[in-house]
């Protein structure tokens, strides 16, 4: 529908709103112009209804971004970014010159939106990612914190083809988030073409409205309108709101305006901006520029319950899968503390999170099958204090791998929980098969990055995960292993266990998960050979433990042989090797080196070189190679 109601707002306010969006224009091309680089015509396409939402809509304090049940406001379009930091600034919260630091090293005013600024819940700036972190901002409210607060994305036209925008769509409009409410700037202009839809706002009303979206088609240049529209959208109960603003690039500076060699460009010092300041000084209206910024509601918030987790279920000689562990360590861990969410993507009786979604549904989020919007919505969460565990086959986690990327980049408390890992999962094949996984999650800066053998490690990790700050990985394997560790045993983000020792060990066994096991019957073929063996356990990945590869290196005579169910990239022979690489050891590494392919998971361990037989003949190898 086109909106067309008429507006609360008095001819005062609107004309202090226009005001405002000019101001915010003229400050967004001082920043850039002073910067040499940025955005200017793509911020004052949005000028309007940045001014409109943060001097009339949104409830918040200037001076306290991050005051409880305030509206969340993500700039999806992060190379807008120039124009959310001059409605900051126009708030009051920092200097207006601050804006003139825009992109250089010393600020925190950097070309695209990133958590360093107290009022930015999310990086963003790979388009398609706001929306998504908006669903996990406005199911917090909806669902878990149960609060007033409002949800409003701005996003660009051109970020509207990316498929994460209809994976949150769709989450949002089956969770009926009506607070959350998106904005498509419609420009008509990408970065190297029009856009596909251009300016045909019906095909837009219809493509939301059929996403089951209530959809208003808006003039977003037209102050009064954009007041009605968010007034509409507040109303609107049971589904998610969007306003399709038409508007213009370059708005209020003729020179630029719906020209499309201007995006990413900024306007020369001296003469070129001085007249786009002059064009918009005329365009400021005589009356009063202040404008009253509404308050959030008060809130008292309950203290979030956390108490101790329960023990785990386990006892040495026990049978179970690390991906069962996860499950029933969840549900305990939910138990414990209310903080703890959980997300899903339609295979939670796989990873075994469906117990903890059976017993807290409000901390519950079913994405179906929509990973991306699945670690969007998480990073959303966390950004509201909340440790979301996200789970699903680890192969999945590469469908969504910027928005981990992304989720780095913002520094966000989420724990990933990634199953179905390497050949051993057996029949599935190499689709299925979380191969590079190791190599992927260690390639991000601030990730810590685990891998359990066993199921009580496994249930203590989960703990130690929570407890951490930050990005966490976890390795979940699909077979059943022996429960090896006693419960008096202790996990410790990066260390690592040596499971079998003597003086005379000659060799170092690294192992993981399900290799672990290859590699203590390996040790025991060996031993029985004549040749001794230490193995080590080495269930922290990331970071790594140091201190006891070199006692191990110092013991072994500086041998090493490492084996993994996972590509030889990245894992946890690199892991071995990036420790002990100053040190003169030697590392020879047994891993997956081919595409795998289907077949029972105890034929694919040996077929590809990581079950006892290799682990024995390159022992055997290494050993006698050392003594000639």
């Amino acid at each position: 529908m086109t909106a067309s109601a008429a507006s609360t707002a008095t001819p005062d306010l609107l004309t202090a709103l226009a005001n405002k969006a000019t101001h915010l224009r003229m400050d967004s091309v001082k920043a850039t112009t002073e910067a040499g680089s940025g955005h200017p015509s793509s911020c004052c396409s949005a000028a309007d209804i940045v001014a409109v939402l943060f001097f009339s809509v949104m409830r918040y304090d200037p001076k306290n971004p991050k005051l409880p049940n305030s509206d969340r406001f993500v700039l999806s379009k992060g190379h807008a970014a120039p124009l959310l930091y001059a409605a900051w600034a126009e708030a009051g919260l920092f200097p207006k010159s601050e804006l003139l630091k825009l992109r250089t090293l010393g600020s925190d005013l950097e070309g695209h939106p990133t958590p360093r600024l107290s009022f930015v819940d999310m990086a963003t700036g790979s388009l398609g990612q706001g929306l998504p972190a908006g669903v996990g901002l406005a199911f917090n409210a909806k669902s878990i914190d149960k609060t007033d607060y409002r949800t409003y994305v701005l996003m660009g036209d051109g970020e509207s083809v990316e498929g994460s925008v209809w994976e949150a769509a769709e989450v949002a409009r089956h969770a009926a988030l009506d607070n959350l409410c998106a904005i498509v700037d419609v420009n008509r202009l990408g970065q190297s073409d029009p856009t596909m839809l251009q300016h045909d706002m019906e095909a837009y009303r219809a493509r939301w409205a059929g996403f089951g979206w209530h959809a208003i088609v808006v003039d977003g240049h037209d102050i009064g309108a954009l007041v009605a529209a968010f007034e509409e959208a507040a109303r609107t109960k049971g589904r998610p709101t969007v306003l399709l603003a038409k508007t213009f690039k370059g708005r209020g500076i003729s020179f630029m305006e719906n020209h499309p060699e201007w995006h990413g460009k900024p306007m020369k010092k001296g003469e070129e901006t001085q007249k786009a300041l002059d064009e918009l000084t005329r365009q400021l209206k005589p009356g009063s520029t202040q404008a009253q910024i509404p308050m959030p509601t008060a809130v008292k918030a309950a203290a979030p319950a956390k108490g101790t987790m329960a023990p785990p279920p386990y006892k040495l000689g026990d049978s179970a899968a690390t991906r069962e562990a996860f499950g029933a360590a969840l549900l305990a861990l939910g138990e414990a503390d209310s903080q703890v969410v959980a997300l899903d993507a339609d295979v939670k009786n796989s990873t075994y999170s469906d117990k903890f979604g059976k017993r807290f549904p409000d901390r519950f989020l079913e994405n179906f099958i929509a990973e991306q919007n699945m670690l969007g919505a998480a990073a959303g969460i966390a950004a509201c204090g909340k440790i979301p565990f996200v789970a699903t086959f680890a192969a999945f986690f590469t469908r969504a791998y910027d928005f981990i990327r992304m989720a780095a980049i913002s520094q966000s408390n989420i724990k990933l929980v990634g199953t179905h890992v390497g050949v051993s999962i057996g029949e599935d094949g190499p689709s299925q098969m979380g191969l590079e996984d190791l190599a992927m999650m260690s390639a991000q800066p601030g990730v810590t990055v685990l891998y359990p053998s066993d199921a009580l490690s496994m249930y203590k990790l989960v703990e130690a995960a929570a407890a951490h700050k930050g990005m966490v990985y976890l390795r979940a394997g699909r077979p059943k292993t022996p429960v090896i560790y006693g419960l008096d045993e202790q996990f410790k983000i990066g260390g690592s266990k040596v499971v079998r020792q003597s003086a005379a060990d000659q060799l170092t066994i690294v192992a993981a998960g399900v290799t672990l096991f290859e590699a203590l019957k390996a040790h025991d073929q060996l031993k029985a050979a004549g040749i001794t063996t230490r193995v080590l356990d080495l269930y922290s990945i990331v970071p790594v433990d140091r201190a006891t590869l070199l006692d191990c290196a110092r013991a072994t005579g500086g041998r090493f042989l490492t084996v993994e169910d996972h590509y030889a990239h990245g894992g946890i022979g690199d892991a071995v090797l990036s420790a002990l690489a100053s040190e003169g050891v030697r590392v020879h590494k047994l891993a997956v080196r081919e595409i795998p392919r289907s077949g029972r998971p105890d034929e694919l361990v040996d077929h590809f070189g990581i079950g006892v037989r290799s682990i024995v003949e390159a022992a055997k190898e290494i050993v006698k190679t050392a003594s000639r």
